[in-house]
């Protein structure tokens, strides 16, 4: 009988925690049947139970990288900072 052919998926939006590259992360099930990940950029790879490990020991096994999304001391909003009022386009409002 034949092997069973591993099916690797490439996952959008992912930034690799090691290298910082995006969309070079892929997800795969092994032949254990152990769910993996890995990074086609820079070898960067690690089991699903490994990251669930090391996260609930607050221990990960890299450093978490700082981007726009995980910034570090940044607030939710500054203080210049408002979110944005979407107005309704059918009001009669007169003073704009």
């Amino acid at each position: 009988m034949g092997q069973k052919m591993i099916q690797k998926r490439f996952i959008a939006g992912v930034v690799c925690p090691k290298c910082g590259e995006m969309d070079k992360i892929r997800m795969y099930r092994d032949e254990n049947d152990d769910e993996l990940r890995d990074c086609v950029a820079c070898g960067f790879t690690e089991t699903y139970t490994q990251h669930k490990e090391a996260k609930e020991a607050e221990q990960p096994l890299y450093e978490e990288l700082t981007t726009r999304v995980t910034p570090e001391g940044k607030v939710l909003y500054d203080d210049e900072e408002k979110p944005l009022k979407i107005m309704d386009p059918s009001s009669k409002r007169t003073d704009h």
